[in-house]
């Protein structure tokens, strides 16, 4: 098989959709045999395609007319479907397994028709199976990531959000969503009336359709540039990767998925374990910089390698070398009263970097009681009258709020939320956040840009779920709710077809013209706007990577693999 032809057999393995229309005659004849080549008792209906690299190895298979296996799918046992059902790129159906018609299964999720037994009588391996197998009736979507384990059965027309583990029955017309899944609504009512231009699933869909072209509009044959004339940047090859895994479940199609995290890896600086800007030298300050693209690299590099399922090869040694008394002596030294954002940038920087350092060395990762300092440190100088860290009182006459607010953002997400752990007076974080988000000098028409729509959306949503008010009545949801549908309504007409979306105005950032970071900023925030709203199910998607809504790590406390 020449280059050519194997590239068209990996895009039509992840795209099997487009197999019908663009295939050549000796594509098809190939696939024909494919099928052929499957073992068991198998039968296939017309105009399907199963994946060369998919791995399917059942005793029975029953695949409808139009059905899909894509690529790197794990199918064994008995499988059945009606037809135009798809299994998307590294789904696992194993047991007994029946889906009806029009099912769609999101890419990594997992169908398990089959169970261990776990007497203590004998080892686990040793434990005999059981199977009572997994019913998913008509016209059903199951996102991305979701897990139904053996003995569900989920009812015709229901929606399965990203991430659910799904343990019980769910009637028919069922959205769910969570681990363990639970019921947020019957699909057929709406919970709040969408405002006009907030269609959600259209919005998505098109963006979906779009997100290969917007990526190779950004690749200039050998790097990745935030848009075309702009110079390649590392900040701009993580942001590919992570709209790739939000809308495509795969790495960009410009590399190979270990080509990409070889060479993210390679950046790294085996000394210091920092990752500079192409072509300049790094800025530090005790072994960890201070500021500069180094320090957001710690978070942008990790997490893009960490969807790659890779990891930084070598220790960040500024985090995993820095004592308690010595991290203390800088977060006090950090611009709390003029430069709140760069010092809650700086701790979201360290934090994510003790984070990849417990994971490389769950026991060493970090100096004893250098993260019990950070948190403690933190939690014994939050501002009781805003919840929040840098100049309390009164917001300054020139900037407002918009310092600790967006300091506010970038030191939680590093620490408390990356964490999992509860941030202090959360009450008076919504109303310092709302007070903030009333200033037109940042949030009036034409005003917002991506850093202070998410530095506001991040904290509402994060203080909101640590209230149990989320999507329901509670403290000042009214006023939550109303702001995220205005922003809502403001950000999905500013997507330009083939373009993506732009930064948005003010003197940080990339500017107003589309490219990838104002691309991958917005699509997480018009996440996490309509998860404020309930309504985030509606999208298909749900952020895995730098805005991942869900902590990276389960509090201070090395964690086993099984855990983690």
């Amino acid at each position: 098989m020449d280059h050519d032809q194997e590239q068209s057999v990996r895009h039509f393995d992840h795209c099997p959709w487009l197999f019908a229309e663009e295939s050549t005659e000796e594509q098809r004849l190939a696939q024909q045999k494919r099928q052929q080549s499957i073992g068991g008792d198998s039968s296939i209906g017309e105009r399907c395609y199963v994946a060369e690299s998919a791995a399917v190895f059942p005793d029975r298979l029953r695949l409808g007319d139009s059905s899909y296996i894509a690529a790197h799918a794990y199918v064994t046992g008995e499988l059945t479907t009606g037809a135009d059902c798809t299994l998307n790129p590294f789904t696992t159906v194993r047991g007994s397994v029946s889906l009806g018609s029009g099912v769609r299964i999101g890419a990594h999720t997992s169908l398990l028709g089959f169970n261990h037994s776990m007497a203590p009588d004998r080892p686990v391996y040793q434990q005999p199976l059981s199977s009572r197998g997994i019913k998913i009736g008509d016209d059903v979507w199951i996102g991305s990531h979701v897990v139904v384990v053996d003995g569900v059965t989920i009812g015709d027309h229901c929606v399965i959000g990203a991430a659910a583990v799904v343990t019980k029955d769910l009637p028919a017309w069922t959205v769910a969503a969570g681990n363990p899944a639970r019921p947020l609504r019957d699909r057929r009512d709406s919970p709040t009336p969408p405002a006009a231009g907030t269609d959600l699933g259209r919005f998505a869909d098109t963006v979906r359709a779009q997100a290969a072209d917007l990526l190779a509009r950004c690749w200039d044959g050998d790097r990745y540039v935030d848009r075309p004339g702009a110079a390649p940047t590392v900040r701009a090859h993580c942001d590919a990767v992570e709209i790739a895994d939000l809308l495509l479940g795969r790495a960009p199609e410009q590399l190979a998925a270990d080509e990409h995290a070889g060479r993210l890896g390679a950046l790294q600086d085996p000394q210091t374990g920092l990752v500079p800007e192409f072509d300049e030298p790094l800025s530090l300050d005790e072994g960890f910089p201070g500021a500069g693209a180094a320090l957001y690299h710690v978070l942008c590099v990790g997490y893009a390698l960490d969807l790659l399922s890779a990891s930084f090869p070598h220790p960040v040694r500024g985090v995993r070398e820095m004592t308690a008394r010595q991290l203390v002596a800088r977060l006090k030294a950090l611009p709390w009263r003029d430069g709140a954002w760069g010092a809650g940038a700086w701790i979201d920087a360290w934090g994510t970097g003790a984070h990849w350092s417990l994971r490389r060395d769950p026991d060493g990762g970090t100096e004893p009681g250098a993260l019990e300092a950070l948190f403690g440190w933190l939690l014994t100088r939050a501002d009781p009258w805003t919840g929040m860290w840098g100049t309390p009182g009164t917001p300054s006459s020139e900037s407002g709020r918009l310092q600790v607010v967006n300091g506010y953002y970038r030191l939680t997400r590093g620490s408390f939320a990356q964490f999992g752990l509860p941030v202090p007076h959360p009450e008076r974080v919504v109303d310092a956040v709302l007070d903030h988000s009333r200033d037109s000098r940042y949030f009036g028409a034409g005003q917002e840009n991506a850093c202070n729509v998410l530095d506001v959306a991040h904290p509402l949503w994060l203080c909101t779920r640590q209230l149990g008010t989320g999507g329901g009545d509670g403290y000042r949801t009214a006023e939550i709710r109303a702001w995220a549908e205005r922003q809502l309504s403001a950000v999905l007409p500013r997507w330009r077809d083939g373009h993506g979306f732009g930064f948005g105005p003010g003197t940080g950032g990339p500017g107003p013209e589309p490219g990838l970071q104002g691309t991958e900023m917005w699509l997480a925030i018009i996440w996490y706007l309509a998860d404020l709203l309930s309504r985030s199910d509606e999208l298909g998607y749900r952020p895995r990577g730098i805005h991942r809504p869900e902590p990276a790590r389960s509090g201070l406390w090395p964690l086993s693999d099984s855990e983690e």
